[in-house]
């Protein structure tokens, strides 16, 4: 479980990508602050990880930038710590992570986000993601 540099189009424009159990591990240690970027309906609705900072990427109407975004990213770094960036499917969060960057912080990606990678029917939740590895997780 180690980090993987940012890749192809992406190398260099932030920290890297890393998997769910070790953005956990990091979170767990204090060496990472655990950001959501989902929108306040995914989490509501799908599920949301208890004590993740929770700062959409984009927001309704019509999925627009979120304009807090940098606020509370920076806010979620204030004590020096990297950031670790969850999305539903770990694209939304490559985006989010790359402006963290811009704004100086040290942001990695979560692979497979939290619903995982689609499976053969197209359908999300059956394989990888955050839940799918049974880390922490709640549904209202």
């Amino acid at each position: 479980m180690q980090p993987r540099p940012a890749a192809g189009v992406h190398a260099g424009s932030y920290a890297g990508d890393v998997s769910p159990q070790l953005a956990w591990q990091w979170v767990q240690s204090g060496e990472a602050v655990l950001v959501d970027v989902r929108t306040d309906a995914e989490r509501e609705w799908v599920g949301f990880v208890p004590g993740a900072v929770p700062a959409a990427w984009k927001q309704w109407p019509g999925m627009a930038l979120n304009p807090q975004f940098d606020d509370a990213v920076r806010q979620a770094a204030a004590d020096g710590q990297k950031l670790v960036l969850l999305c539903r499917s770990g694209v939304r969060s490559i985006a989010a992570a790359k402006r963290a960057t811009e704004l100086g912080l040290l942001a990695y990606n979560i692979l497979e986000g939290f619903e995982g990678d689609p499976d053969a029917g197209a359908q999300r939740g059956h394989q990888g993601g955050w839940r799918h590895h049974g880390l922490p997780w709640r549904q209202n």
